[in-house]
């Protein structure tokens, strides 16, 4: 093991994307947290898809989700630092509790809290550190060889200290909050040599509960560790208020809807960043007996969040999508106008850049001269619309038979070497155009259903693939289909996960994120100018950037965002008054019941 002897620099509390942290180094609690909240009850979650292990850092299997999820809470595993979901991008002590680097970001070191304990009691150390760099990069999902990949060497400092020196070369600010959020895992509870086989034997963390109960598909159950270290860290004060958490895994929506009708679980996600949402069940379907009693509470929460990016992603490794031209005119064909109006009430808008409904979004004003200056002679690809900021997904008149709708997608097709021959859409090598999309169960059906009428006007076959969402899963991981539908969340500080969705590097890394097979030299240069911003100004004009290269690259059909969270749940269910700038945090919600035992 490597001991470092470089001079240590200023150490601070926490550590910032851009800018400085919003809260002192005094600070008692997050905003978006009840400090006071009671302990105590049980809260069940329902989450999609199906497990077959319980190791969620692996490519080997079906993974487990809710013990170190965004959604539900860092419930097993928690990072070296715990991000505030109050500021865009900052991080406030949680397992280290100090952190140190340069104004470049040539290094990072931490400082571990001494109280800092696994669940069975063994403290961590900065060996347990060390540990999980490596053996993440050996054993883990690629996204963590990549991560080591930038990593010069990890050493020891002091008793508590590890210090992380980083690339140089790389330019990326982002890599130090990237590193502070990787879990800390044990050395002395680990086989390193099986860690990359499935299994259902669970593995210890430092975070406020442990895995109980394992029913491989079925659910999971999380018990309360008294004796959890980090209750009094000021980033953990109004969390982890349940004694048990129970996460049952549904293979489809109507399935878990159907189990909250009848207070199976508690907590029915409506629209957020992780669920898509169905305006016609929350506006016509809440009228069941447990809303009639009172049992069951609808709430609603507003975020900054960007919308993300969801619709039908094109896979660009096959024709016909490996032809922008074709995923430019095919994005012509989707009538959200018809869609909106008869399925969904008019409730959503139509998403116009995958950082829409914030400042990121790159069609709400013309490129400044930073956004010019990064584009360079990449600009000459994006189309001029884009480019202007005066594009927007094309509209109809929402009658399903607007002939100027289609007759400007034909246009466009014809551009690409089509020809529409009797009521028969062929391309140059004289085919049929036709492709299939794959679907998760029913999840995105009616949507499909009504893309495949619209399509057929121009003689286009959309085969719809119903598969199980073990299939699913297995298939998208394998990049094994012409087209799915997807959801890429956002935040307000974008960066290293772009590189597993978009960037060459991750194109044909089997169990990336880059669903599209998108390889293109303009998105990788606007990746690396995003992660090298150093102030916030740089930053934003580095993501509209990317925006608008994205955009031009036609990778997404895009579909609709809701301004709103929506949330229905089990009226003893209480959450703090203040929302977050990313709306709702489960992990700080508590039973009002548990104030009286």
């Amino acid at each position: 093991m490597l001991l470092a002897t470089t001079v240590r620099a200023e150490p601070s509390h926490a550590i910032a994307m851009h800018g400085e942290p919003a809260l002192p180094a005094d600070f008692t609690h997050f905003p978006y947290a009840n400090p006071d909240a009671p302990k105590g009850g049980r809260i069940t979650y329902g989450l999609p898809g199906t497990f077959n292990s319980v190791n969620p850092f692996i490519i080997q299997g079906d993974g487990v989700r809710g013990l170190n999820d965004l959604e539900v809470g860092m419930n097993v595993f928690e990072p070296l630092m715990a991000r505030s979901f109050d500021e865009p991008f900052t991080l406030y002590p949680l397992v280290a509790e100090s952190v140190e680097t340069d104004a470049e970001r040539t290094f990072v070191e931490f400082q571990l809290d001494p109280r800092a304990a696994f669940s069975d009691g063994r403290p961590v150390r900065p060996e347990d550190v060390i540990f999980t760099f490596d053996l993440l990069a050996e054993k883990a999902n690629p996204r963590y060889k990549r991560l080591r990949d930038k990593i010069e060497k990890i050493e020891k400092t002091g008793e508590r200290g590890v210090r992380f020196t980083l690339d140089p070369e790389l330019g990326d600010r982002e890599l130090p909050l990237i590193i502070a959020m990787v879990p800390v895992l044990p050395e002395h509870a680990i086989d390193r040599e099986s860690f990359d086989k499935s299994t259902l034997e669970p593995i210890i963390g430092t975070g406020p509960y442990t895995l109980s109960d394992v029913r491989p598909g079925e659910r999971i159950t999380l018990n309360k560790n008294p004796n959890y270290w980090g209750a009094d860290v000021p980033s953990k004060k109004g969390f982890d208020n349940f004694d048990e958490i129970r996460i049952v895994y549904f293979r489809d929506a109507t399935a878990r809807f159907e189990s909250f009708k009848k207070g199976e679980i508690d907590v029915q996600i409506e629209a957020s960043p992780f669920a898509n949402a169905d305006p016609a069940r929350w506006t016509k379907r809440y009228d069941f007996p447990r809303v009639q009693s009172g049992e069951v509470k609808k709430s609603t929460f507003q975020s900054a969040l960007p919308s993300g990016m969801r619709g039908v992603v094109l896979n660009t490794r096959r024709p016909p999508f490996d032809d922008p031209k074709v995923r430019r005119a095919i994005t012509n064909l989707f009538d959200f106008d018809w869609i909106n109006r008869n399925i969904f009430d008019n409730a959503y808008t139509r998403i116009g850049s995958y950082f829409d409904n914030s400042v990121l979004n790159s069609q709400t004003a013309p490129p400044t001269d930073a956004e010019r200056a990064l584009l360079g002679s990449y600009a000459d690809q994006i189309l001029p619309d884009i480019l202007a900021s005066q594009w927007t997904p094309p509209t109809s008149d929402g009658t399903g038979r607007d002939r100027n709708f289609v007759r400007n997608a034909l246009t466009l097709f014809q551009e690409a070497g089509y020809k529409l021959e009797g009521r028969q859409l062929t391309g140059p090598d004289g085919n049929p155009l036709s492709f299939e999309l794959m679907i998760d169960g029913s999840d995105g059906e009616m949507i499909a259903l009504s893309w495949q009428k619209t399509l057929a006007l121009l003689g286009i076959r959309l085969d719809l693939r119903k598969v199980d969402t073990a299939q699913y899963f297995e298939r998208r991981k394998r990049f094994d289909y012409d087209a799915i539908i997807h959801f890429y969340s956002s935040s307000l500080s974008p960066g290293a996960e772009q590189i597993g969705r978009w960037s060459s590097l991750a194109a044909d890394a089997e169990g990336s994120f880059n669903f599209a097979g998108a390889k293109d030299p303009a998105v990788d240069a606007m990746i690396d100018a995003m992660l090298a911003a150093s102030t916030r100004d740089e930053f934003e004009a580095a993501v509209r950037a990317y925006d608008r290269v994205l955009l031009s690259g036609f990778y997404v059909v895009p579909f609709y965002f809701m301004g709103e969270q929506r949330v229905a749940h089990d009226a003893d269910l209480a959450y703090p008054e203040q929302t977050a700038l990313y709306g709702f945090q489960l992990p700080t919600w508590w039973r009002q019941t548990a104030a009286d035992q």
